[in-house]
């Protein structure tokens, strides 16, 4: 594939102009990799019932026409990847993924990621909260258009409590799914999933068979992973949907599985109109 460098030149440049006059918060300055530029943000604390925890973020601006990848990828793609090891007063950091999004490609290929830009929020506890942070990112992941770019970023931002507020923080936590655990008496959305062994002698038509007992109305998407990376399932399926319901298909022909037939738990993701919800469910 050919690209204009000078067009991309003068993107980056008014890339880099538009980021730069952000000045309401902390920030690493912009530096370009693959087809993105990524910089650090820092948000102040957030409350907790504990120590407290710097919120922050890891924002991505592409090229027009770039995409970048979900932790899980899809029938293709390289996850995001993740190294906080040059950190100083650091203990952990959590990184949130937004809501993504199916994006088919030419071949007819689906991958789950995100296009133009995301931010993944960031929950940063520090070893000692009175004194600054110091947050240094290596990130490993891939731009892709009609072909991939691994790319790598490595950037670092100094920081204390007294970071300013950023709006595209807000906006970026407002995108994760919200969790739902085994114990919440009244969860916004409800799954159940069971395994179809089907017809076929050799078990060619298996596939997983996941509704939503609950959840808000809207348009349907699932994203469904398996326990660990040994698993990649096939994209679900949407076979039916009404009144607020929907019922989606994985079948496992296709999938890759770990040390059993098929997964013992699966993790989704919902998205349902505007929400998106996460949770794990076992699987029969």
């Amino acid at each position: 594939m050919h690209f204009d460098r000078l067009g991309s030149t003068l993107l980056s440049a008014a890339l880099l102009a538009a980021l730069a006059g952000n000045a309401q918060a902390d920030s690493s300055q912009p530096v370009a990799a693959g087809e993105a530029l990524v910089r650090l943000l820092a948000s102040g604390t957030g409350d907790t019932n504990s120590a407290p925890v710097f919120r922050g973020g890891i924002e991505v601006v592409l090229t027009p026409g770039w995409k970048t990848y979900w932790r899980y990828p899809g029938d293709a793609g390289i996850p995001p990847r993740f190294d906080w090891s040059g950190s100083e007063n650091v203990a952990h950091v959590e990184v949130l993924y937004p809501a993504p999004k199916r994006i088919t490609d030419g071949s007819g290929q689906t991958s789950i990621g995100y296009e133009t830009r995301v931010t993944f929020p960031l929950r940063i506890t520090a070893k000692d909260p009175a004194m600054p942070v110091t947050l240094r990112l290596k990130m490993d992941f891939a731009t892709c258009d009609k072909l991939c770019i691994p790319a790598q970023a490595e950037t670092a931002l100094t920081f204390s409590s007294a970071a300013t507020q950023e709006p595209s923080l807000d906006e970026a936590e407002k995108r994760v799914p919200i969790r739902i655990g085994p114990k919440d008496s009244s969860p916004p959305a409800a799954f159940e999933a069971r395994v179809e062994r089907g017809k076929a002698a050799d078990g060619s038509d298996r596939r997983i068979v996941i509704k939503t007992l609950t959840a808000p109305a809207g348009k349907f998407d699932l994203f469904a992973e398996g326990p660990d990376e040994e698993w990649t399932l096939s994209l679900p399926q949407l076979l039916e949907a009404k009144a607020g319901k929907a019922i989606f298909v994985i079948p496992l022909a296709d999938s890759r599985f770990g040390k059993a037939d098929v997964p013992p738990k699966l993790r989704l993701t919902l998205i349902a109109g505007k929400q998106a919800f996460e949770t794990e469910i076992p699987l029969d």
